[in-house]
């Protein structure tokens, strides 16, 4: 197969600065406003839209990861999660807008896990999902409310994002 780049570091760097637009749309501003990134790349974009929101608002949102290892329903796992929040953020998020930060949407049961590791250790007062790429084939009724790019695929394409912090390049590529 054949590789095809969907989206260069252009188009990425387009796509987070509208997603961060979109974001404080649906926010009316950054009051309450939290970004959870889904490890690994997911983090990274979190990172990337705090940065953007910053340059237009003049304020550093709170911004952090989470590992959705031990609620995922695909895997199975001897050990229990060891009773500390499965994210890293230096700010509250009960009561709070929390937006999931993730780099492809497919099946939803990643996004799922996210909401169990949430909901389980905290009640914000809404939760929203941001995704760059959303390649379709749900598995779950679960829809991103920021889409950076729609990308129909076969369920046998593979879907890769490389983001500079991990893969020392930008690309999204249909494999």
């Amino acid at each position: 197969m054949s590789e095809r780049i969907i989206m260069d570091e252009a188009a990425i760097q387009r796509t987070v600065t509208r997603i961060a637009h979109e974001i404080l749309e649906y926010n009316r501003g950054i009051d309450n406003l939290v970004l959870l990134g889904i490890k690994t790349r997911g983090a990274h974009l979190a990172e990337r839209i705090k940065q953007k929101i910053e340059a237009i608002e003049d304020y550093t949102v709170p911004t952090g990861a989470i590992d959705i290892t031990q609620y995922r329903d695909d895997l199975q796992l001897n050990g229990h999660a060891d009773g500390n929040p499965p994210y890293e953020i230096d700010a509250e998020i009960t009561n709070q807008v929390v937006i999931i930060i993730d780099d492809v949407l497919y099946t939803g049961r990643t996004v799922r896990a996210a909401l169990d590791a949430i909901l389980k250790n905290a009640r914000p007062y809404r939760i929203g999902l941001a995704a760059l790429v959303d390649r379709g084939h749900r598995e779950l009724p679960i829809r991103a409310d920021f889409v950076g790019k729609n990308i129909p695929t076969a369920r046998d394409e593979a879907v890769s994002v490389y983001l500079e912090e991990v893969d020392h390049r930008n690309a999204v590529i249909i494999e």
